[in-house]
């Protein structure tokens, strides 16, 4: 080519939930019958949606204005029905108007992060979701500027950690928080989320908070959102349909923005989001038109109670598994539906798992040289037990573990799983 097309800055695009994939497929070529953990799709692992649901946006679809553009900002009805819902919370109190739909909240995250400028950075939790570390990083072509979630404390974020960042870097302009925790299953009480709403408050910061999980709480947790706590300190939530309904192929989510009438320069942020937008013309219309009639519904309260229990259930037996495994650190989740294993310090070598057919084994064994301790972990779990999952190095830590998702409907086939996985470990620990 005449010059460089892309930026070096591209680098940084990372998305280990995904890219182990690409072996993993490669290994059922092989003849490996894979049990997937490694991504959080209910549909894709067999839930079924609830039928209401399913009826109701079957007759949205039959409308004809389902297939029309929505406004910019999105269906006013959808706007009006979630500006509603915020303030009966008694918190921030917002208007649709501040509210902004777009094709997911991957598209939402991109946006948030790539009209920040440049130099400016925003400070996130350590594991991380890939996709929030990885846009923020990738907009100035920073290293990744964290604060400690301590496993040794149940995940709690190590407060310390996050007030020394913010005083050595004056460029920070906003804490990201994801409640409940992706990957952990951590969530954040009250007490926890005021005092970082005061960190930000101090420090002239605002703050991020994708609530995508908010609904899926439990062993004891309530959903609070940002907007609960934020009192007059600027901040956005990043909410959707995906993981709640659920239907993450109608790839459908907002953005909530809190107290833009306190500060000029995150009010202008605010409608740079909008206008960048407005230039992709609207987001898709049919999943916004359900938000009211679904959620709206006097089933819908009744629907996430039911699979909130099924969750806790499912961690609580994770907990049971793995928390029992000596060289491992678990913890019981309270949030989401993901659980994650941190390997104690020092327990990881060049070790392996024993892998009969000797195609599949030669496959793993020229993929692993040189590999990150966790993610060998994880190929010789793979070809020697049929089981993808995350590894969690790829959460931008340096702790080394690896994430499970809670999502496999067949009880038989979950618990086969677990116990699969707690003999892998053992016997590549020993």
């Amino acid at each position: 080519m005449r010059g460089k097309i892309v930026p070096d800055s591209v680098k940084h695009l990372q998305y280990e939930i995904r890219k182990v994939v690409e072996d993993a497929y490669k290994l059922v070529d092989l003849g490996v019958k894979m049990q997937w953990e490694n991504i959080g799709d209910p549909i894709g692992t067999g839930e079924q949606v609830a039928p209401w649901i399913r009826e109701a946006i079957a007759n949205i679809a039959a409308e004809n204005s389902s297939w029309a553009y929505s406004p910019t900002r999105g269906v006013k009805a959808a706007r009006d029905f979630i500006a509603h819902t915020v303030n009966a919370r008694g918190g921030v109190q917002i208007t649709a108007d501040d509210i902004l739909f777009f094709n997911g909240l991957g598209d939402a995250v991109n946006k948030v992060y790539q009209l920040i400028r440049p130099e400016a950075r925003v400070i996130m939790p350590s594991p991380c979701y890939s996709t929030h570390l990885s846009s923020e990083i990738m907009r100035g072509d920073h290293a990744p500027l964290t604060f400690r979630l301590d496993h040794r404390n149940d995940w709690q974020p190590d407060l310390a950690d996050l007030r020394k960042k913010i005083a050595q870097h004056p460029e920070i302009v906003a804490i990201m928080l994801i409640n409940p925790d992706n990957p952990t299953g951590m969530t954040y009480d009250r007490e926890m989320l005021e005092e970082i709403v005061s960190i930000a408050r101090d420090n002239g910061l605002f703050v991020i908070s994708d609530e995508v999980y908010q609904q899926i709480t439990f062993n004891g947790a309530q959903p609070l959102p940002i907007a609960d706590v934020l009192g007059d300190v600027p901040g956005l939530a990043l909410r959707g349909i995906s993981k709640e309904y659920p239907w993450p192929g109608g790839r459908c989510g907002w953005l909530e923005f809190y107290n833009t009438g306190k500060d000029a320069d995150f009010a202008l942020y605010a409608d740079s989001l909008f206008k960048a937008k407005m230039m992709e013309v609207c987001a898709t219309t049919l999943p916004q038109l359900s938000i009211p009639v679904v959620m709206g519904d006097s089933r819908y309260q009744e629907n996430l109670d039911k699979r909130a229990k099924i969750f806790e259930k499912r961690a609580n037996d994770a907990y049971d598994f793995f928390n029992a495994i000596d060289g491992v650190t678990a913890n019981r989740p309270r949030g989401a539906f993901y659980f994650t294993v941190v390997f104690d310090d020092g327990v990881l070598r060049e070790n392996t798992l024993p892998i009969a057919d000797p195609k599949v084994r030669d496959f793993i064994e020229a993929k692993v040289p040189g590999m990150i301790s966790d993610k060998r972990f994880v190929y010789y779990l793979m070809g020697a037990y049929g089981i993808c999952v995350t590894p969690l190095s790829g959460f931008h830590t340096e702790l080394r573990g690896f994430r499970i998702t809670l999502l496999q409907n067949d009880d038989a086939t979950r618990l086969a799983n677990l116990e699969k996985m707690k003999q892998a470990i053992e016997a590549y620990l020993a």
